[in-house]
């Protein structure tokens, strides 16, 4: 017979047999799942990198736009490699979950290195919600471009999000190498997809038969005039703010730091060779899809559908079977990769907050493995407050973006600043060349997230400008908390501090009723040993007062008086509150409170009998010289007991 819990029957069955401690060694990501896991996100984000920077050059400078996206793609790439040489230091020196908070950590302090963890903590949930809310854009995409009336699509994309999320949280509750097997084909299809995409393109471009986009088209982004925004001293301004928003095609570069500890050994060494695989692929994906916009003036829609990329797959194949056949294939696998790009969070998320919680700068729940060797807690918030954000922003791609890039990048900024302080106290091999790159990169992500902070500020950069100081703050509210009782637990370790400082110890038994439990609560009295003890009723009905006294009284079951405190006004946790503090005020006389607690297994009981032991022992507990027991006692088991034909026992 087993003993097991309804509701853990349940958790069995949806997430599989519970797993091992010992079996954590084998919950490891060889280096191609991990590619696909973790860089779900980062190769993803190459599906809207270059739209991105489009929506901001092409309502300014018109179709120039598609030129000067290239040098700005450029600079995105200069970028990506000096990021891809900082966190390939990261990972070689700093083989444990938690990226560019360790690193700030080890470098500045606990304290510093909190700015970092609010940055990442704050990226993976915009980034859920993000590539969640990108998905289905490109679902909506392809029923634009293949041409059927899909009624109500647009209503769905909300709904069908918080679907995926919730998919999402399931595969990851039920473990790492479960989730990596669902999660890795996506990004592989997606590389195969876009890779079909450039080479048709390529192909059909030599031969001069790549058809370029309609500017003027119904829906589209609105074009400037060409030299508008250089007539008006705009053109720094302009270069830098596209600059800022290409710079969410890098968002996700820090998963594999921040996830190292799913590898497998040697961790460092698999973690910096798919750090540099995801990079390359990063870098060819967001080239190639920024010069395919440059050849075929694929312009951002104003409400975001076709995207881009499902504009540049419409163009490369063409109309016909093979098109739609195409077509479909490359806009379900960026719906996919986009979807579990959102899985990375995931993945380092719950990584991160136990690592945190570790430093006692978050609740210490987060520290717990769960049913499937995965931190379930984390997981479980990272759901919660994703989802809220989503709901509040309505999965609107365009509102989420003001808030994605700078947490990531503030997370950069961490990450080579710290590298630079820790290579500047060393003499080592190529520490010129490596200080020098790792100072840039530092330097030049702060400069992007100050540029996205001003220039998306109206936008909602202003609620990540106001979280990152309120989160920071309540990080280090936490961790003084945690100081204060360290520190008062220290005060009580001279000898002999367990040992009890009153001359006098009072034992009071609640009763609400003569029964077994509250036989049970006094046996228990007895077994204490204290110098007197009292069964006390609060006498809320007189009548009932007065018959319990008479039939206590007539008993044999117990050598304890019933004392009556008379509770005309009905406040009983008041009442019992002045009665201990009267017995205590001697400051010589301890108090131990027992409350028998009756248990129901079923419903009606449960609903029938409503319990105030919880209510009385916080009351309580606030009082020096006072201790509260509950004592369950299973009344359902008694009753079955007595149905049964035996006698049923207070214990």
């Amino acid at each position: 017979m087993t003993l097991d819990r309804p509701v853990y029957r349940i958790k069995r069955r949806l997430l599989g047999k519970p797993l091992t401690t010992e079996r954590i060694s084998e919950e490891k990501l060889n280096n191609r799942t991990a590619l696909g896991v973790l860089a779900s996100d980062c190769i993803s984000s190459s599906a809207y990198g270059s739209e991105e920077m489009l929506r901001v050059l092409v309502p300014v400078v018109g179709a120039a736009a598609f030129t000067l996206l290239m040098p700005v793609t450029g600079a995105i790439l200069l970028v990506l490699l000096l990021l891809t040489l900082c966190y390939s230091d990261v990972v070689m020196i700093y083989t444990r979950a938690g990226g560019s908070y360790v690193v700030a950590r080890e470098n500045f302090g606990p304290n510093i290195a909190q700015i970092a963890a609010v940055a990442l903590l704050v990226d993976y949930i915009v980034t859920v919600a993000v590539q969640v809310s990108a998905g289905t854009n490109a679902l909506i995409s392809l029923a634009h471009l293949v041409g059927n009336d899909f009624t109500g699509l647009d209503h769905l994309q909300l709904p069908v999000s918080v679907g995926v999320i919730a998919l999402l949280a399931y595969g990851n509750l039920r473990g790492i190498r479960e989730a990596g097997r669902a999660f890795a084909l996506p990004a592989y299809l997606f590389m195969a997809a876009v890779g079909l995409v450039l080479v048709v393109a390529a192909v059909r471009g030599l031969t001069g038969e790549l058809p370029q986009a309609d500017l003027h088209a119904a829906g589209v982004v609105p074009l400037g005039t060409e030299g508008e925004g250089w007539l008006y001293g705009a053109s720094l301004f302009i270069v830098l703010r596209s600059f800022a928003n290409g710079g969410s095609s890098l968002t996700g570069l820090e998963a594999i730091s921040n996830g190292i500890s799913a590898f497998r050994e040697p961790q460092g060494r698999n973690a910096r060779r798919t750090l540099i695989a995801m990079s390359c692929v990063l870098g060819v994906l967001v080239l190639g899809v920024s010069t395919l916009a440059h050849f075929t003036h694929a312009v951002p829609y104003t409400d975001g559908t076709p995207t881009v990329i499902a504009q540049e797959a419409h163009l490369a194949f063409g109309g016909g079977p093979l098109g739609t056949v195409g077509l479909v294939f490359v806009q379900l696998a960026t719906a996919l990769v986009l979807y579990t790009g959102a899985n990375t969070p995931f993945t380092g998320f719950p990584f991160l907050a136990s690592f945190v919680a570790e430093d006692r700068f978050l609740p210490r729940q987060l520290t717990r493995r769960g049913h499937r060797l995965a931190f379930s807690n984390g997981i479980i918030a990272l759901t919660v407050v994703s989802l809220a954000l989503l709901l509040v922003t309505g999965a609107s791609v365009d509102r989420l973006v003001a808030l994605y890039a700078i947490g990531v990048f503030t997370a950069f900024t961490m990450a080579g600043a710290g590298l630079t302080a820790y290579h500047l106290r060393r003499r080592e091999r190529y520490r010129r060349t490596k200080i020098a790159v790792n100072a840039l990169a530092a330097v030049i992500s702060a400069a992007v997230v100050l540029i996205f902070a001003v220039t998306k500020f109206t936008e909602g950069a202003w609620l990540v400008v106001v979280i990152f100081p309120l989160g920071v703050w309540a990080l280090m509210r936490i961790n003084r908390e945690y100081r204060r009782e360290a520190a008062a637990l220290q005060s009580l370790q001279s000898p002999g501090a367990d040992r009890p400082r009153d001359l006098r110890h009072l034992v009071f038994v609640l009763v609400e009723t003569l029964d077994l439990a509250t036989i049970k609560a006094l046996r228990y009295a007895h077994e204490l040993r204290p110098d007197e003890i009292r069964a006390v009723h609060f006498a809320i009905d007189e009548a009932h007062g007065r018959r319990l006294a008479a039939r206590w009284e007539a008993t044999a079951a117990t050598s304890v008086s019933l004392e009556l405190v008379a509770c005309p006004d009905r406040r009983l946790r008041h009442a019992m509150k002045e009665l201990a503090t009267r017995t205590t005020q001697d400051g010589r006389t301890s108090l131990t409170v027992l409350v028998p607690r009756r248990m129901y297994t079923n419903w009606l009981g449960k609903l029938l009998h409503r319990g105030t032991g919880e209510q009385m022992a916080k009351t309580l507990g606030q009082l020096p010289h006072v201790a509260v027991t509950i004592l369950p006692f299973d009344v359902s088991r008694a009753l079955r007991e007595l149905e049964e034909g035996r006698a049923p026992q207070p214990e």
